[in-house]
């Protein structure tokens, strides 16, 4: 019994042996492998046993993940921000459901919105088709636009939209409407509820009265229950009203989001984008209650956000982005020729940030609208040494003449803080081709001042800025002609002059 009990021992120890001694070892590469100690520039060492990570490298881990996290979310959900804070600014100041706000007397910078033109009236209101479907009765000659809680388009309406600029009844209908769908309406059907409607009224001979008056005369919104008997259209006159229509650029602004998501069915998001707001605890029937822990991070991420769209914005390091590569500042990013933001089947997820973050509506108008119609736009921060506009300091930038337009050119000179109008002595917060006095030089060129006072004997071709205050400018070219397409044209840059 004793032999039989060595000789056992004797084989198993034979087996260890042979375990030990690795027969089916492999030829590990050391890229695969972790090493006991990491060194890294964000969160300092991580130590592992093994390739297991020690508990303070776990912590330190999560904490990293969490952050990076919270900051991609405030990146890749601007539009779900700007489109809540858009919609709630404008119910907060009093535009009901069904009911439109129009700037009869022209926007001014008392109204917080990202990058308007204050020399055209707008119409706006919101479409909700949670409650069922919504009916908008278009009278003709608008350019609008329809985008949905992700910021992203849905429709047209007037000279871009179905009804070409003739006229006629749309019907939005959510995804889970059940009910019959009447005929005789140019049917939309929608992934969410929540929709910002935005429309351009066309004046003619600069009578914008009669414009303001006949889109009254005309438009129409209302449930399609009411289809029967519409009721009297609610208008409210928006110009000079203050009010915001910003998202927040701290922690707020996931509360935002949130919003939107708990009201909106799931689809109107893509699902990695549900996954991005679900890892930071947003998530669609779940409260949103942040712990201690986690209102530090979502700080963090915020301002790791918020400073990530603007290096973005105000300083773009995508070449593709700039119209005129090593000529010009002049970018936009539209210039990729989406309105979606794609480039060879991927998301050029810097290019939405930009936008998102910048301007407000989406509508493939805005890309490559055909030659003479539509609209298309531009934007630098800088000078044409490569330093940000400073609104104690002078400059002048010429359009050289012809310009290409069927319509007219407009600049807006945009606070580089709230995005939004820059506020100074003059309502117009810019100048266009249609300011009456504005000299055009004889060979078509226009050249434009901006700086805190005006130039003398260039006082009619000046746009005001202020001292301390950084400011973007927005080039507009509505009805752009070939040479803008082909860049036969160019803008100048903004020039010091000293």
């Amino acid at each position: 019994m004793k032999t039989k009990l060595i000789l056992i021992s004797l084989l198993f120890g034979l087996g260890l042996s042979t375990v030990n001694a690795q027969k089916y070892k492999a030829e590990v590469p050391e890229s695969i492998t972790t090493p006991d100690k990491v060194h890294t520039k964000y969160v300092g060492e991580l130590k592992f046993k093994d390739g297991f990570p020690s508990d303070e490298t776990v912590k330190k881990t999560y904490e990293f993940l969490d952050v990076a996290r919270a900051t991609l979310v405030f990146t890749n959900t601007i539009g779900i921000g700007s489109m809540q804070a858009m919609l709630e600014g404008q119910r907060k100041a009093g535009i009901g459901l069904y009911e439109i706000a129009v700037f009869e007397n022209l926007l001014d910078a008392r109204s917080l919105w990202l990058t308007p033109n204050t020399t055209t009236p707008y119409a706006v209101g919101e479409i909700d088709t949670k409650n069922g479907p919504v009916v908008v009765d278009n009278p003709g000659p608008v350019l609008g636009i329809v985008d949905d809680a992700f910021f992203t388009h849905v429709t047209d309406i007037g000279f871009t939209g179905p009804d070409k600029g003739k006229g006629g009844k749309y019907l939005f209908v959510a995804p889970d409407y059940k009910g019959e769908i009447p005929d005789g309406y140019i049917v939309i059907h929608t992934r969410g509820y929540r929709h910002w409607l935005i429309m351009r009224l066309i004046v003619k001979d600069g009578d914008v009265k009669s414009a303001v008056d006949a889109f009254k005369a005309g438009f129409k919104m209302y449930p399609l229950a009411k289809a029967d008997n519409p009721p009297k259209q609610v208008f409210h006159n928006f110009s000079g009203k203050k009010y915001s229509t910003i998202h927040a650029n701290n922690a707020e602004f996931y509360n935002e989001i949130n919003a939107s998501v708990q009201y909106e069915p799931t689809g109107v998001f893509n699902p990695e984008i549900n996954g991005q707001m679900a890892s930071i605890g947003i998530k669609k029937g779940k409260e949103f209650k942040p712990d201690a822990r986690w209102q530090k991070i979502l700080t963090e991420g915020a301002a790791m956000g918020n400073a990530s769209a603007r290096a973005i914005l105000f300083s773009p390091r995508n070449e593709n982005v700039f119209f005129y590569p090593g000529k010009r500042q002049w970018y936009s990013p539209l210039a990729g020729g989406s309105h979606e933001f794609l480039n060879n089947g991927e998301l050029v997820q810097s290019d939405r940030t930009m936008m998102l973050y910048f301007a407000t509506g989406i509508t493939p108008s805005m890309v490559l609208p055909k030659p003479g119609t539509g609209s298309v736009y531009e934007i630098t921060a800088k000078d044409a040494d490569g330093n940000y506009l400073d609104g104690s300091k002078n400059y002048k930038v010429t359009l050289p003449g012809p310009i290409p337009i069927n319509n007219f050119w407009s600049f807006m000179i945009n606070d580089a803080q709230t995005r939004s109008i820059l506020e100074t002595d003059q309502k117009s917060g810019g100048i266009d081709s249609n300011k009456e006095g504005l000299v055009v030089n004889d060979d078509g060129s226009v050249t434009v001042y901006f700086g805190p006072e005006p130039p003398k004997g260039h006082e009619s071709n000046w746009g005001q800025t202020m001292p301390g205050k950084g400011y973007t400018i927005l080039l507009r070219l509505y009805g752009p002609l070939k040479p803008w397409y082909d860049k036969t044209w160019m803008p100048g840059d903004l020039e010091l002059v000293k």
